[in-house]
């Protein structure tokens, strides 16, 4: 679970694991499936066990198969990612979590099992389809800024983007709402609010529009 913060921080959300193997270490959230389910629902049902989050965007990861990578027995993991705008969400560790808390990408605490790795395979994901997809909205507000919308590219590549060519870039891909509304609640001038249009991009992407940033 990735989430952007106010501050443009890219964090990552860990539970406190409360049964063993590694009680009292932190890790992805996580579990079994059960017979009656999908892997998705799955993996909806233990994400909203342990942190109590519910209707996010979610997608299938990566299969992990390491034969180890679980001290109780042989266990294979089919993950997902998930996105959220972190001002939309509050996370509270429910049955399974000790604690449910986001660390910032850098300050990422030791993890149980092979999470680092998981969590390394998904930041890399992300960072890829960040850049040719437009699933990077689902980490801002609906309504947002040009500098918010830059310095979520900013902050998930690790890079930094020229201003205007980054603006250039997304007003001629032509899948922003310019709204009649300004920022509110800012210690510097308002800036002019803005919300993806997915309706056009899902028609685009019918006729063989590419996203690329």
């Amino acid at each position: 679970m990735f989430g952007l913060d106010e501050q443009h921080a890219l964090k990552v959300m860990l539970i406190q694991r409360k049964l063993p193997p590694f009680a009292g270490e932190w890790a992805l959230p996580g579990g079994f499936v059960r017979l009656h389910e999908s892997l998705e629902d799955a993996a909806r049902r233990e994400l909203r066990e342990e942190t109590g989050l519910e209707r996010v965007f979610l997608e299938q990861l990566y299969t992990f198969g390491r034969v180890d990578r679980d001290p109780r027995d042989r266990v294979i993991t089919v993950a997902y990612y998930a996105l959220v705008n972190l001002r939309d969400y509050t996370v509270q560790a429910t049955t399974d979590a000790s604690q449910a808390a986001w660390f910032t990408i850098d300050d990422v605490p030791s993890l149980a099992f092979d999470h680092p790795y998981i969590l390394e395979t998904a930041l890399t994901r992300l960072r890829g389809k960040v850049r040719y997809g437009p699933i990077g909205f689902e980490l801002l507000p609906e309504k947002f800024t040009f500098f918010q919308l830059q310095k979520l590219y900013e902050t998930v590549l690790g890079i930094e983007l020229d201003k205007r060519n980054f603006r250039k870039k997304f007003l001629k891909m032509d899948l922003l709402q310019e709204l009649d509304e300004m920022q509110t609640n800012t210690p510097h001038r308002a800036a002019k609010l803005y919300r993806f249009d997915v309706e056009k991009y899902e028609a685009l992407k019918q006729q063989g529009f590419n996203f690329e940033v």
